[in-house]
């Protein structure tokens, strides 16, 4: 605080910038205990969750709902099989933003103008559901990862904000690579792409997160239960717990049952879900935040 409070500010400044960081600090807090809340009913016992005495720390500590998720080892699967279909598909979209938002940010691109036409028309109409379906269907795609990543293979909003970024860089760069002898892939891969960090960061992360959390395609197109993924198994598992709860009248099972409710498990797959987004997040979180910010501004 005595950093950023800089000498000879008046005493009426000092005391709006105070009041300026009490109220972020307040509103960060806010936001994050929703999520704390959650990681705290994950750890509580039914009776505390059902009777609302949950409020910042665990009540009647036990980790029921964690190990029922994780007992027959399908949520392990259902996470690595997560991790593929999030890794794979990243780096395919990274890979297909940057061809085309490339050639697209260069002006002496033949037809830019007429593709960047084309491209935009197709944000603003799209296919339904049931004609995706049948070409994935048709394609032979189904049950395979192949059918989430083709039809995803890029962003057309992220491939627009990359262009822009690109844009946004200067021509004598490029201008003088090429005088070096340098060719087109040579100037991306050595020139444009370590300026493009930041932007990189900020897609990279946005598909991540997109993948992570992908849900409905999942069960559209996967219906093996050794491919689902962590979301769509996550949501398995609490139906699960509600129809078990249903039969057996609310609840007379004994002390598991009794330990045992759908929000506990909401609660539990909340944690188990957000967690590895979470421990990334630090890593990215300069790039990202620079890379956000200039394509709001360049865009």
């Amino acid at each position: 605080m005595n950093q950023i409070i800089k000498k000879g500010m008046s005493p009426w400044s000092v005391a709006g910038l105070s009041l300026n960081y009490i109220f972020l600090g307040l509103l960060s807090l806010l936001m994050l205990y929703p999520f704390w809340y959650e990681v705290s009913a994950s750890f509580s016992s039914s009776r505390a969750i059902s009777s609302g005495e949950v409020f910042l720390w665990p009540i009647e500590f036990n980790v029921e709902a964690y190990r029922r998720l994780f007992e027959d080892g399908q949520l392990l699967k259902a996470m690595r099989n997560t991790i593929v279909v999030t890794l794979v598909g990243t780096f395919l979209n990274m890979a297909m933003t940057i061809l085309a938002a490339y050639p697209l940010s260069r002006k002496r691109l033949y037809g830019r103008g007429a593709l960047l036409m084309f491209i935009t028309f197709t944000m603003i109409f799209i296919s339904g559901i049931i004609p995706n379906f049948i070409l994935i269907k048709n394609l032979g795609l189904m049950d395979s990862y192949w059918g989430l990543w083709l039809p995803s293979l890029i962003s057309t909003y992220n491939m627009f904000v990359m262009k822009s970024f690109m844009e946004g860089l200067p021509d004598e760069i490029e201008e003088s690579a090429s005088i070096d002898g340098a060719g087109n892939w040579r100037i991306l891969l050595q020139i444009i792409m370590p300026l493009c960090k930041p932007i990189l960061a900020a897609l990279s992360l946005f598909y991540a997160v997109g993948w992570w959390n992908s849900y409905f395609n999942v069960m559209l197109y996967i219906t093996k239960s050794n491919l689902q993924t962590l979301m769509l198994k996550l949501y398995q598992m609490i139906k699960q717990v509600d129809a078990s709860l249903l039969n057996n009248g609310g609840g007379s099972e004994g002390a598991a049952t009794i330990m045992l409710t759908p929000e506990g498990i909401k609660a539990a797959s909340v944690v188990i879900a957000i967690t590895p987004i979470l421990c990334v997040y630090p890593f990215l979180q300069k790039h990202f935040v620079k890379g956000v910010l200039i394509g709001s501004v360049k865009g």
